[in-house]
């Protein structure tokens, strides 16, 4: 549950400028998710959000780009964990294939992680494809997720 509601808030962050706990708590009610503040708080920490200023002079809330490189491995090991059920590649596209809902957090994850040899990634529900340069990167991209998961690709 913590994997997912963390996943969750960074998906939000993502796709709204949260300014505020109280924010960010209805984003995740409104996505079926139920919390407190201080659960929050503490998801906030753990995942090194700060707030950064926007060109509207308001804050929100994003990851921490100096935490960024230590927290990542750790936050995308726990997000493919809780949410990837199986993955493959396609010449140079890898398509992850989540439980329901988790596809748009295990992207941005990854997009997190700005990945040299990675295009750009799409995500719906449960699927995520990812755009690699090339097929032997989309090959190393699936060798690593082997080594993440304990997983073969299918």
């Amino acid at each position: 549950m913590k994997a997912r509601r963390q996943a969750e808030i960074l998906s939000i962050i993502q796709e709204y400028d949260i300014e505020t706990q109280d924010q960010l708590l209805e984003k995740l009610r409104e996505r079926g998710m139920k919390s407190t503040q201080a659960t929050i708080s503490r998801d906030i920490k753990e995942l090194h959000l700060v707030k950064e200023l926007t060109g509207h002079s308001t804050y929100k809330y994003a990851v921490s780009e100096r935490k960024t490189a230590l927290n990542v491995a750790g936050r995308l090991n726990n997000i493919f964990r809780e949410s990837v059920i199986s993955f493959d590649s396609a010449q140079n596209i890898v398509v992850l294939k989540t439980m329901p809902g988790l596809a748009p957090a295990a992207c941005s994850a990854i997009d997190g992680m700005h990945l040299p040899n990675m295009v750009g990634s799409l995500a719906g529900d449960d699927t995520a494809i990812l755009i690699m340069r090339t097929t032997q990167d989309a090959e190393e991209l699936c060798q690593e997720n082997v080594k993440m998961l304990g997983k073969h690709a299918e």
